[in-house]
């Protein structure tokens, strides 16, 4: 790729509509704008979701549910990304965020019962199910809190 080759995508680009240009070109007089009022004056337009004075349709809606800004992220780890991820048989959070499964704010890591587990690892550092416990006890390894 060249500099001088960097071209929009076709269709990304109309031509602009040149609006009060005559009578013959469709939108001449009132340039596509209608008839007096609000919208033909320049300038003149109302805030987003205004209705008129009706009340808006985002506040006639009941509002449900609430997003607890301090509540922590819990990010899910499956058996098979956990053996991807150990280091000399070793997993903790250190690894998962080298191998980018754990990122951003996340701020706990539990592994969970999906896939399968062939080699031996220690998890340390990780909650991890009851099932996912059991899977990584089977295949030889351990579970340090």
């Amino acid at each position: 790729m060249k500099l001088n080759t960097i071209a929009p995508a076709i269709g990304a680009k109309r031509d602009r509509i040149r609006v009060g240009r005559g009578i013959g070109s469709g939108l001449g007089k009132t340039a596509g704008r209608g008839h007096k009022g609000q919208h033909a004056r320049s300038g003149g337009y109302h805030k987003v979701g205004f209705e008129g004075g009706q009340m808006p349709l985002q506040r006639r809606i009941p509002k449900r549910g609430f997003r607890n800004a301090q509540a922590p992220s819990v990010t899910e780890i499956t058996l098979e990304m956990l053996e991807s991820a150990a280091i000399a048989g070793v997993v903790d959070l250190e690894a998962l965020r080298l191998r980018r499964f754990v990122r951003g704010s996340s701020t706990s890591v539990k592994v969970i019962q999906t896939g399968e587990l062939h080699s031996a690892i220690t998890v340390k550092g990780l909650r991890a199910s009851a099932g996912a416990r059991k899977a990584i006890e089977l295949a030889g390894g351990k579970v340090e809190d």
